[in-house]
């Protein structure tokens, strides 16, 4: 069996690749990990619940229950919330374990299924090869050890996870946010409810958009992926700024009041900075992956900030933050970690923590957000090549070489090898756009000499 745990927890096709079968026996295999196999262990632990509103979390929800509670676990479902509000809710209430269906931005016919362990933490992959062990041994043959009677779970509606998570948003904001108007765009998703909620708390105007969920219309050209709706919102009605989510809302983007796209790295500017001038960036640290745009960068030197970059993707983020102690981090896509609040991405404590820097400063969202200026960036993916070989061929680190002397230090390239696919993506960033298509352009052509 190859390995069932991705980047961001299980995911596939709804009732395909991900069913209601799987869903019960990996919930099983994580309450004996991660929950000291329940009553076994001589006390009766609790599991947070959660999902988004996609018509597969209905049934993919009722398996987990029934996994977990015939584990001897206790479940507190909270219903249709964003995955750091069930982090948040694992560590506020002292649960064992957290367990959150969604599949992020992807298409609705997907689903997904990510466990938080104790105090709400992402899982580590010892953690996670444990789980998939311990679910393959029984899938082979090994019986589970079941309670009986008195032994098993029991499940209820925990209604008060709303209230208490948008509690939580409010309590950390450094000031309120009376006389803004902003636009959200919900996505159609898991915060649909939650973010228009606390942004109207604090004291904002509040304009949704894609905040009606069906089951069906999550991601569906709305949400942090499809900027256009918002952009047309927030010059429709005037709006000082809009935010944007995906389909669990661990992401945000912005846009500006004049429509413009406002990223991960310039959110992490301004954030940076504000953090810095309230005197909890520790360190006067940022850390982000190695994707992030070299304004980024430029732009951190400038203002004298430390930047540690990491592997692609937020959990690899998080675990630097963590070994250094350090406050902030995030990446360009909009996965932003502010660790002093959150212990995951969060996009709806992103976007009131933006919103509370424009409302303190009383600059435009535009002014903030030009502490950095983004160099254009052109991606090329090669295919069919041998990865593998990426750091090993002598051809290629030549022809890296030439293009980085040719950019100077006003650019940069990185060669990632896909983790999924039999590619390579090619990245080339330059102050001007026809040289970084040039320097992209000839070092495509050389991965395919070098690794066709």
């Amino acid at each position: 069996m190859g390995r069932l745990f991705g980047t961001d927890g299980v995911r596939g096709v709804a009732n395909a690749d991900l069913t209601a079968e799987l869903a019960l026996g990996l919930s099983v295999a994580a309450a004996h990990v991660l929950a000291e196999a329940g009553t076994f262990a001589g006390h009766r632990p609790t599991a947070v619940v959660g999902r988004d509103p996609r018509a597969s979390g209905e049934f993919l929800e009722a398996a987990v229950v029934a996994g977990l509670a015939s584990a001897g676990v206790d479940v507190l479902r909270v219903g249709v919330l964003p995955p750091p509000a069930v982090a948040y809710l694992t560590g506020a209430l002292g649960a064992a374990l957290g367990v959150m269906l969604s599949a992020s931005h992807n298409a609705m016919p997907d689903n997904g299924i990510k466990f938080f362990a104790r105090g709400g933490h992402k899982l580590a992959d010892e953690l996670e090869d444990r789980i998939e062990t311990v679910y393959e041994q029984h899938r082979t043959g090994a019986p589970w050890e079941r309670p009986t009677g008195a032994g098993v779970g029991r499940v209820s509606d925990y209604d008060e996870g709303f209230e208490k998570y948008v509690a939580h948003l409010i309590s950390v904001l450094p000031n309120r946010l009376d006389g803004l108007k902003v636009v959200l765009d919900e996505a159609h998703g898991a915060a649909s409810h939650v973010s228009p909620e606390a942004f109207a708390r604090a004291g904002a105007e509040v304009v949704t958009i894609g905040g009606e969920p069906d089951g069906l219309n999550i991601n569906d050209g709305c949400g942090s992926t499809h900027l256009g709706l918002l952009k047309a919102a927030v010059l429709e009605h005037g709006a000082d700024f809009g935010i944007a989510h995906d389909g669990d809302a661990d992401r945000c983007l912005a846009v500006d009041g004049a429509g413009e796209e406002v990223d991960g790295d310039q959110i992490l500017a301004v954030l940076a900075l504000a953090m810095r001038e309230a005197g909890t960036l520790r360190g006067d640290t940022v850390v982000a992956t190695v994707m992030s745009n070299l304004g980024f960068k430029l732009a951190m030197e400038r203002e004298g900030l430390q930047l540690v970059q990491t592997a692609v993707g937020d959990r690899y983020v998080l675990e630097a933050m963590k070994a250094e102690g350090y406050a902030l981090g995030g990446e360009q896509s909009g996965h932003v970690i502010v660790l002093d609040h959150a212990t995951t991405g969060d996009g709806t404590l992103t976007g009131l923590m933006l919103a509370a820097r424009v409302a303190a400063t009383g600059r435009s969202l535009a002014e903030l957000a030009g502490v950095m200026r983004r160099l254009p960036q052109v991606l090329i993916n090669v295919p069919d090549v041998d990865k593998s070989r990426v750091k090993t061929s002598a051809e290629l680190a030549t022809a890296v070489a030439e293009a980085e002397r040719e950019l100077g230090a006003t650019g940069r390239v990185l060669l990632r090898p896909s983790g999924t696919e039999p590619l390579v993506r090619v990245m080339v960033e330059a102050a001007d756009i026809e040289q970084a298509r040039s320097v992209a352009g000839s070092l495509a052509d050389a991965v395919k000499s070098a690794l066709g």
